[in-house]
């Protein structure tokens, strides 16, 4: 893997113009969409639980920013138990390499949740729930794709795993059975999920 994170602190080193900058800006763009689907799934279930518990809204952002934590580690972490590392080495790295990533998003989205009038108090079948989240993943993910290409550039954040969300060893055993689902589809999955969220409170 050292190798691979050399690879990727040359390619920064290169500069933004270029196959270097290309291949950095890709990478970044990658990054941030994986981290953004965890965020995502966990600031929703969140904000479910909130809602559905009764909590204030201190509590109901504590438990999204938690649960965004606990989804995007997660989501990180497949690629690595799939290729043969075990659960302590695979959070090691996760954690190492999406902290930084992960917390950028969850104060951008959480400040403009905040800000936007009744978004807070929304529920699944509000308009604004879905509005005021999409808003809020669009802004945290125009914070997080300078953070993440800048550690990228280091051969940091992401470059440490991406060898293993990118082609690593060929699974065996159980390990076989560990999804592995490629960043486009979770993007595509997360915006049918909001569409349609958005389409039924429309329709209520």
């Amino acid at each position: 893997m050292s190798s691979h994170v050399g690879h990727a602190g040359h390619a920064g080193h290169s500069g933004s113009t270029g196959s270097a900058g290309g291949g950095l800006d890709s990478m970044a763009l990658s990054a941030t969409l994986h981290c953004l689907t965890g965020c995502a799934i966990g600031e929703i279930a969140g904000l479910v639980i909130g809602a559905a518990a009764g909590l204030g809204n201190g509590w109901t952002i504590a438990v999204s920013i938690a649960l965004a934590f606990v989804f995007g580690f997660t989501l990180s972490s497949l690629p690595l138990l799939r290729a043969g590392l075990g659960v302590g080495a695979a959070l090691g790295i996760v954690v190492a390499a999406d902290t930084l990533s992960i917390a950028t998003m969850e104060v951008a989205d959480n400040v403009v949740v905040a800000l936007v009038p009744g978004a807070m108090d929304a529920g699944l079948v509000d308009a604004v729930f879905w509005l005021s989240m999409a808003v809020a993943l669009t802004a945290a993910f125009a914070a997080a794709y300078p953070v993440n290409r800048a550690l990228l550039r280091r051969g940091k954040g992401h470059a440490l795993t991406h060898e293993y969300h990118h082609g690593g060893a060929t699974p065996t055993g159980a390990r076989r059975l560990i999804p592995s689902i490629a960043t486009s589809t979770l993007v595509t999955a997360l915006v049918a999920f909001m569409a349609g969220g958005l389409l039924v409170a429309l329709a209520a």
